[in-house]
């Protein structure tokens, strides 16, 4: 980080706050920590993204694909995709 560093003890309390939820662990070293992740990366995106629908979309995966379509973030290519795949899961 170059510019706009975080305070270290903010960063303490961050690194302190994944410990808690399990996402990361730490060795240490003495006076040091090396930190080292407990979850794989797909599984905190997939909890991350269900926790965010159910926070700020009503739970409602529509809601949230409904924002990009309106915002223009999502091409009617992309939604078509997502539909086949929809449909070759049933």
């Amino acid at each position: 980080m170059k510019e706009d560093k975080p305070h270290y003890n903010t960063l303490s309390t961050i690194v302190r706050n994944l410990e808690d939820k399990k996402y990361v662990g730490h060795e240490a070293f003495g006076n040091t920590h090396r930190y080292y992740p407990l979850i794989p990366k797909e599984a905190y995106r997939k909890q991350f993204v269900n926790a965010t629908i159910a926070d700020f979309y009503d739970n409602s995966y529509k809601n949230l694909v409904s924002l990009f379509a309106k915002e223009e973030k999502i091409s009617i290519t992309e939604l078509k995709e997502i539909i086949e795949l929809i449909e070759k899961k049933k």
